[in-house]
């Protein structure tokens, strides 16, 4: 079976988009377009008139009023309207008028869509305006509504200008003055198509039986009408409203619906021109879909290929500014990843050996700190067992007291043990809450000093305490009093006789540094990090001399954890020196 490419497929989809969204629209332009745009335009014609009915009825306009909503009106919708009375007779003044003072100083209205509609472009080029001295020749009608006699202009002549109009008559009527008022519409935008609204009045009245019982109940009526003569289709709108003395009076509107049959037949021609046109151009974009998506898609294949054999070198991304550059870019950044992940996974493996190496020392180490215990028990158990024994043997009854004395000391010696071992325990199992409070390092360190008294005295030996800005720390007071018995019974035991033990206490902002110094053997190097193990010794034997259980450094170093504090040890020139910070 063939297999098509990626550039063919994106070419035929293409296609048929374009033919279908093509197709969808001339259908359509053909089918729907033309009564879409007829019923928006006369929906919003109709609100507008309706509004403007409401208006009129209720704030009781005046002819000048009525007048200026009325070329408001017509301007906004682009259409006609005339207030009528029941039988066809005009009930508002021509909307777009012109008012002067004649020689006698009498107010003439002149109204002038009839005019503007035969001769715009002239009267276009006369450029009247207010205070203008012009000469108007018309016909003088009298009697025929209920506006009283109206005079309709034939010729309009300005000083310095030619004559617009139709040459007048013999007998017609003509009068001279100044322009007081003019209201006509932008004529660049003039439509001489509105003339028809008197050829509509005279086409729809005198109004049939059903159309006038229709309005009498304050329904509107609205038909699609064609002019006779020009063959214009529009939309006649009557509306009627009911004034305070009961009369009622009709809203005539005539809209235009020529534009919309010219504008969709224009539409039709551009959208075929428009089709063969995207067809032309779709042919094109062709040719250019095999260097644009197939060349970059093979080499973004070829490099899968490779990263399917874990082969995550060679790759260079394609300098595109496209999804296709983006995806380039991506699988740069995935054979990077994936290579570093590789050497992660590696080193991974490594540390797993090494984890699994030191479970295996940690086991050790447990086994030891077991071993340990019991050996820590079985001397003072032994020494108790052989003591008890000479007591059972009847030892003679100076050596009783002295066999008595041994056997407490080693019980006291076994009390102390299984209590570190419990304290360490306890620390270890993480379940001690610490209780924190403020106080003052130098003040406990004396208070600590004071219950050493007796071994300070055996050995000699003196404490000086040197704080130096002290600040109050932040800790729990019963656990760090446990950390500086432990310290100071390490340096109390491994210090010389009749020499000092030195501890100073510096405060800085954040933080505070306790350090404890005692002159003595100094301890050796490669054995300074394990000083912190459980019933770790430098000399196991001399350290069971003094009594000490191997347990005190371990149970400072977890409560110090605890507590978040930093700690060390370090040899001096003539001793060993403890360090704890707390704070910072």
């Amino acid at each position: 079976m063939k297999r098509w490419g990626i550039t063919f497929k994106l070419f035929v989809m293409t296609v048929i988009f374009f033919v279908c969204f093509y197709g969808m629209v001339i259908l359509s332009q053909f089918l729907l377009f033309d009564r879409f745009y007829q019923t928006q335009k006369e929906s919003r014609v109709e609100k507008h008139l309706k509004s403007f009915g409401t208006s009129y009825t209720k704030e009781a306009w005046g002819r000048t009023r009525t007048s200026r909503e009325l070329v408001r009106f017509m301007l906004r919708n682009k259409t006609q309207m005339v207030i009528l009375k029941l039988d066809g007779r005009m009930k508002s003044e021509d909307p777009f008028r012109m008012k002067l003072i004649d020689d006698k100083g009498q107010t003439q209205v002149i109204p002038m869509s009839l005019f503007m509609n035969q001769f715009g472009d002239m009267l276009r080029s006369a450029h009247l305006k207010e205070n203008d001295r012009v000469t108007i020749q018309g016909e003088l009608v009298t009697g025929e509504n209920d506006l009283g006699n109206q005079f309709f202009p034939l010729t309009i002549t300005k000083q310095g200008f030619q004559p617009v109009g139709e040459e007048a008559e013999l007998g017609n009527t003509s009068i001279t003055g100044t322009i007081t008022e003019l209201v006509l519409p932008d004529l660049k935008i003039w439509n001489p198509r509105q003339g028809i609204l008197f050829e509509a009045i005279e086409d729809w009245f005198p109004l049939n039986t059903g159309q006038l019982e229709s309005l009498g109940k304050l329904n509107m009526v609205k038909e699609e009408w064609t002019a006779p003569w020009s063959g214009i289709r529009n939309s006649v709108m009557i509306l009627p409203v009911k004034q305070a003395s009961g009369e009622i009076e009709l809203l005539f509107s005539v809209t235009s619906l020529q534009d919309v049959k010219d504008s969709n037949e224009a539409l039709r021609w551009f959208f075929l021109y428009l089709g063969l046109g995207g067809f032309v151009l779709i042919l094109v974009l062709s040719l250019f879909y095999s260097k644009m998506v197939t060349r970059p898609l093979i080499k973004l294949n070829n490099t899968a290929k490779r990263m399917v054999a874990l082969d995550f070198t060679g790759h260079a991304s394609i300098r595109q500014k496209d999804e296709l550059g983006n995806l380039s870019r991506s699988m740069f950044t995935l054979s990077q990843s994936l290579d570093t992940a590789l050497g992660e996974l590696r080193e991974t493996n490594q540390q797993l050996v090494e984890e699994m190496e030191q479970k295996k020392k940690l086991e050790q180490m447990q086994q030891d700190f077991f071993a340990s215990a019991s050996h820590e028990l079985k001397t003072p158990l032994s020494i108790i067992k052989g003591f008890a024994e000479g007591l059972e043997d009847g030892v003679s009854a100076g050596k009783q007291d002295h066999y008595i004395k041994v056997i407490i000391e080693e019980a006291d010696k076994m009390e102390f043990l299984v209590k570190d071992m419990l304290d360490l325990a306890r620390l270890e199992s993480g379940t001690i809450k610490l209780r924190k409070s403020s106080f003052m390092l130098s003040e406990m360190t004396e208070k600590v000093t004071d219950k050493l008294v007796h071994s300070l005295q055996n050995k000699q030996l003196d404490v000086v305490i040197i704080p130096a800005n002290e600040l109050p720390v932040y800790a729990d007071a019963t656990w760090i009093e446990q950390v500086l018995s432990n310290l100071l019974t390490n340096a109390i035991r491994h210090a010389e006789e009749g020499s000092t033990i030195t501890v100073t206490l510096e405060s800085s902002p954040k933080k505070l540094l306790f350090t404890i110094h005692n002159k003595g053997e100094r301890i050796p190097e490669d054995q300074l990090a394990h000083i912190w193990e459980r019933f770790y010794r430098i000399e196991a034997s001399r350290s069971r001399l003094t009594g000490g259980t191997g347990l005190g450094l371990s149970i400072a170093k977890q409560i110090l954890d605890m507590h978040g504090c930093r700690y060390a040890v370090m040899n001096t020139s003539d001793g060993v020196c403890f360090s704890v910070t707390f704070g910072g």
